[in-house]
C-alpha cells in the first residue's frame, strides 16, 4: 500500500474528529446555546447535509485541478472552519461553521478517495478504502472520546480548537508526502461522468450506503443521553463508551477491509443484519448499562465492517468516474448521517424516549438489506446473460461492467 494513501487515512482522522466528536458534546453545547438537545442534535445533520451537498459539488468543481493543490486548499479550509466554529458566539453562527466545515471535508473526501483508488490496483481498492476509513476508525477510538473528554473538563469550545490543530498537521503531512499527479492529458468531462446515474445498480448502491449509515447513526448521534438518562451511567463514562465504539469501528475495518474485495456481497449481508440484530438489543436493553456498553462496541464493529465493501462496490460500477464515484460515496454516507440524526431527533420530540432512535435505525437498516437482496438479484442476473464461452482472444474471461470477472 503507497505511503501516500496512509496520509490520506491520516487527513481523515481530523476529519471524523470533527465530524463524529459532537456525539459526546451535545449537551454541553445545548446548554451553552440555550437549546434542545435534539436541536442541539441538528449540528450533527448541519454536518452531514454539507458532506452530501459539497461531495458532488467539489468533485464537480475541481474535476480538472491538479489533485494535490485541491487536496491542500480543502484541508486549509476544513481548519479555519474548525476555528470559526470554536469562536462561535451563536447557534447560528455555529451551524453554519459546520456547513463550511462539512463542504471541505467532502470535497477531500471525495478527492482524496479518487487519489487512492488511482494508486492501488483494482483487486487492492477494498484494502485501499479500509486504509482511508480507518483514519475514520481511529477518530472514533482517540478522537471522538478525547473530544468528549475536553468538552467534559474544559468546555466544548476546546474540543474544536484541537481538531483545528489535528487539521494543520494533516495540511503538513499533505504538502510533504503526497505526490505531484498531473491533470489527466484528456481532461474528464462533467457530462460523461454523470452517465453513471444512469445505471440502477449505482443507485441501488446510494440507497443501500445511506440506509445502513443512516440507521446505525440515528442511534449513535443520541449516545450520550441514552448512556446518562435511561443507562444510568455518569457523563464521565461517554467518552470511554465512544472510544469502545471507535475500537469496534477499527476491529470492523479491518476485517472487511480484507474480506471485502472477494466476498463484497457477503460483506454487505452479514454486516448490515448484524447491525440490525444489535440495534434492536440496544433499544429493548437500553436500561442495562452492561449491555449497552457491549453492544456500543459491537455496532462500531458491525457497522465500519461493511463500509471498506460500500465504498468499493461504487468504484467497481463506477470505474470510468472515479471522481464521481468518490462523491457519490460519500454523499450517500451523509444522507444516512443526514437523515439518521434527523429521524432519531423526531421520535425524541415525539416523547418516545432515548431508545426510541435504536428502533427507528432498526428499520433503516431492514431496508438496507431489502435494497441490498435486490442488488445482488439484479447482479445475478446479468451474469448469468453471459454465454459459457464468452472469453476474449487469449481466452481468459471477459470482465462484467462492474468490474468482476464472470
Amino acid at each position: 500500500m503507497p505511503f501516500a494513501v496512509y496520509i490520506l487515512g491520516l487527513s481523515v482522522f481530523a476529519l471524523g474528529t470533527s465530524e463524529f466528536m459532537l456525539s459526546g458534546l451535545l449537551p454541553p453545547i445545548a446548554e451553552d446555546m440555550n437549546v434542545s438537545i435534539p436541536r442541539a442534535g441538528l449540528l450533527i445533520s448541519a454536518f452531514a447535509i454539507g458532506m452530501v451537498i459539497g461531495a458532488p459539488l467539489l468533485a464537480a468543481a475541481t474535476l480538472r485541478l491538479p489533485r494535490k493543490t485541491t487536496l491542500v486548499a480543502l484541508i486549509t479550509v476544513f481548519g479555519l472552519g474548525q476555528v470559526a466554529g470554536a469562536l462561535a458566539p451563536n447557534y447560528g453562527v455555529l451551524f453554519a461553521s459546520r456547513v463550511v466545515s462539512a463542504l471541505a471535508c467532502a470535497g477531500f473526501w471525495a478527492v482524496g478517495a479518487a487519489v487512492a483508488i488511482a494508486m492501488v490496483p483494482a483487486n487492492a481498492r477494498a484494502r485501499a478504502m479500509a486504509v482511508m476509513i480507518g483514519g475514520l476508525s481511529i477518530a472514533n477510538v482517540l478522537g471522538v472520546p478525547a473530544g468528549a473528554f475536553l468538552g467534559e473538563h474544559l468546555g466544548w469550545r476546546s474540543a474544536f480548537w484541537a481538531v483545528g490543530a489535528a487539521s494543520a498537521v494533516a495540511l503538513v503531512g499533505v504538502l510533504t508526502r503526497i505526490p505531484h499527479i498531473p491533470v489527466p492529458k484528456t481532461a474528464p468531462r462533467l457530462r460523461r461522468e454523470l452517465v453513471i446515474y444512469r445505471d440502477r445498480q449505482v443507485l441501488l448502491s446510494i440507497v443501500i450506503t445511506a440506509l445502513a449509515a443512516g440507521g446505525v447513526f440515528c442511534a449513535f448521534s443520541y449516545l450520550a443521553p441514552l448512556l446518562t438518562d435511561v443507562s444510568g451511567l455518569d457523563a464521565g463514562w461517554v467518552s470511554a463508551v465512544l472510544g469502545l465504539f471507535g475500537i469496534g469501528a477499527l476491529v470492523g475495518t479491518t476485517i472487511g477491509g480484507r474480506v471485502a474485495d472477494a466476498h463484497l456481497f457477503g460483506v454487505l449481508l452479514s454486516g448490515i443484519t448484524a447491525s440490525t440484530v444489535f440495534l434492536a438489543a440496544l433499544a429493548v436493553f437500553a436500561s442495562s448499562p452492561v449491555v449497552t456498553v457491549l453492544l456500543a462496541f459491537l455496532l462500531g464493529v458491525s457497522a465500519f465492517y461493511t463500509a471498506p465493501a460500500l465504498n468499493a462496490r461504487m468504484f467497481n460500477l463506477a470505474g470510468a468516474a472515479p471522481t464521481l464515484a468518490g462523491a457519490t460515496t460519500t454523499a450517500a454516507f451523509n444522507l444516512g448521517n443526514t437523515g439518521g440524526p434527523w429521524l432519531g431527533g423526531t421520535v425524541i420530540d415525539a416523547g418516545l424516549g432515548f431508545a426510541a432512535p435504536a428502533w427507528a435505525g432498526a428499520a433503516m437498516t431492514v431496508l438496507a438489506l431489502v435494497a441490498v437482496v435486490v442488488s445482488l438479484r439484479l447482479h445475478s442476473a446479468s451474469r448469468s446473460r453471459v454465454v459459457a464461452g464468452a472469453q476474449d482472444r487469449d481466452g481468459a474471461p471477459l470482465p462484467t461492467p462492474d468490474g468482476a470477472l464472470r
